[in-house]
């Protein structure tokens, strides 16, 4: 018994040693920092550039689309090395890989320049930068933050043990906006397999550049988060590398040389996008657009209902009168957005619905979540769609799919009303994007927009997806269409016993509220 109590003893203190070491470093003496003005900012070359182009369309913003990989990625790199005053970038994911290698090296650049760059991440999507990102932090230029960090480095998913309730809740905004004059937004991490750079799984999905008023909304709200009380600036989380000077422009040359990335390097250095957007010769929707964000005290839990941004798209999904094209690649409805949905048909209004499919996900216990409900909102009246891991070989990977790509998982997020206005951002339909991640989006009036998404239901979508039907006896059946040809399943495609048993596992247990 005394031995039982001595390792008892022992290990309560060694976890309230762990506990003790996962506390975060108090916030006093933290820099402030505010973005500029697009006044202060006017005189830059894109200031000059987009200036006549706002003011001949006063209180709208121009909006244009960023569906394939690699222009999404171009866009990116070329927006940061026409960058001549700020940079502030804001991302859930920076990979350790070729394009997030790259996009770093280009924020280095800039800020050799004279740039100033404001870099805030959130600390569970940067495996093995830690050092990279002290090294840059010591540039005078550059100043790094990270949301919500694990004090321990090596072993960060103890984190999630002794302080689960903060560590669960994490940042899933993701902007890149350049003077105060151009941003971009939508639902792309920074790493290859958002910018088909990569030989894996390659998402599909869905960004927008915007210049115009929503510009400055955008620079606001990084401010907000900024000096949010969850954003630590680096140097009190990650010990200062003692490396000698970063070698990330060595690195970076060395990677644009590899037979992976040469041709990719080559097609941004062939890019004319920062040519057409000086000569003002991208075909920009001009649009009421609408920054809606999560208050950043969501990340600790403090937030009010009124101040999250689910309730700004509560409010627009209450608007409806004839359809409602739904685009979430984690697709966790619960009952609420069940009744939400089916009291929707009951309405009158068509509601259509693309997810991804099992063998298409990254995520199988989110899927446990959707699968669970899908016969009811079948039943309701709802027509389903989940993206094919494969599709037509022969079809360009740019070209093939309505956001950029086939054979992916999807990863837009996107959702038309009634073919007028468009929301795209960071935000999934799921409980954790409802609840505890922070999120970010543009609502935008657009018919044009919406109606491109609505089109994509139409023709792009149920050839690259499967279409989801009851059986006369009330089973799933899944139809593909592929090369002029259909067939129907009539199980879970591209799965098998145990993935599927796993699957309805998973959708007993009582997790909905974390997926």
């Amino acid at each position: 018994m005394i031995q039982t109590n001595t390792w008892r003893a022992c290990l309560i203190t060694a976890l309230c040693s762990v506990a003790a070491g996962c506390a975060l470093p108090p916030l006093d003496g933290r820099s402030e920092s505010l973005a500029f003005t697009q006044a202060e900012t006017a005189d830059t070359t894109l200031g000059q550039a987009l200036g006549s182009e706002r003011d001949a369309h006063p209180g709208l913003s121009g909006i244009l689309t960023l569906a394939a990989a690699r222009d999404a990625f171009a866009a990116r790199m070329l927006m940061v090395e026409a960058a001549e005053r700020s940079l502030d970038v804001q991302y859930y994911i920076w990979r350790n890989d070729v394009t997030g290698t790259l996009l770093l090296d280009a924020l280095l650049r800039a800020a050799e320049r004279g740039v100033r760059v404001r870099l805030l991440l959130d600390d569970n999507g940067i495996a093995g930068l830690d050092q990279t990102l002290s090294t840059l932090d010591q540039h005078p230029n550059i100043e790094v933050r990270l949301f919500n960090p694990f004090s321990l480095r090596k072993a960060k998913m103890l984190g999630y043990l002794t302080h689960f309730s903060r560590a669960n809740r994490r940042m899933h905004n993701k902007s890149l906006t350049v003077d105060n004059q151009a941003t971009i937004i939508g639902g792309r991490n920074i790493g290859d397999e958002y910018f088909d750079a990569s030989e894996g799984v390659l998402f599909a999905d869905l960004d927008v550049l915007a210049i115009g008023p929503v510009v400055a909304d955008t620079s606001d709200d990084f401010d907000r988060y900024w000096a949010s009380d969850s954003s630590y600036p680096l140097e009190l989380i990650v010990p200062r590398s003692q490396n000698a000077p970063l070698r990330l422009h060595d690195i970076a040359a060395d990677l644009s040389n590899t037979p992976a990335a040469s041709g990719y390097v080559k097609a941004l250095q062939e890019s004319d996008f920062i040519a057409r957007l000086l000569d003002k010769d991208l075909n920009f929707e001009w649009s009421e657009t609408t920054l809606v964000s999560d208050d950043p005290a969501k990340g600790l839990g403090t937030a009010s209902d009124s101040e999250l941004l689910i309730s700004d798209l509560k409010d627009m999904l209450d608007t409806p009168t004839s359809r409602v094209d739904l685009v979430s690649p984690y697709f966790v409805p619960t009952q609420a957005g069940v009744d939400l949905f089916t009291g929707m048909v009951r309405r009158g209004i068509e509601v259509r619905i693309l997810t991804n499919a099992l063998e298409a996900t990254d995520v199988t216990p989110v899927h446990a979540g959707y699968a669970k409900r899908r016969r009811t909102l079948l039943e309701g009246g709802v027509k389903l769609y989940e993206m094919r891991l494969g599709a037509d070989d022969e079809a360009p990977r740019e070209k093939a799919g309505p956001f950029g790509s086939s054979g992916s998982s999807l990863h837009a997020k996107t959702f038309a009303l009634d073919g007028q206005r468009i929301f795209i951002g960071s935000f999934n339909f799921d409980p954790r994007s409802a609840r505890l991640n922070t999120e970010m989006g543009f609502i935008i009036e657009s018919p044009a927009l919406a109606a491109a998404i609505g089109q994509a239901f139409e023709t792009d979508i149920p050839a690259n997806a499967y279409e989801l039907g009851l059986s006369e006896n009330g089973g799933l059946y899944w139809l593909e269409r592929q090369n002029g040809e259909q067939r129907r399943l009539d199980s879970e495609p591209g799965t098998g016993l145990l993935k599927n048993l796993g699957v309805r596992l998973l959708s007993w247990l009582p997790i909905e509220w974390l997926l």
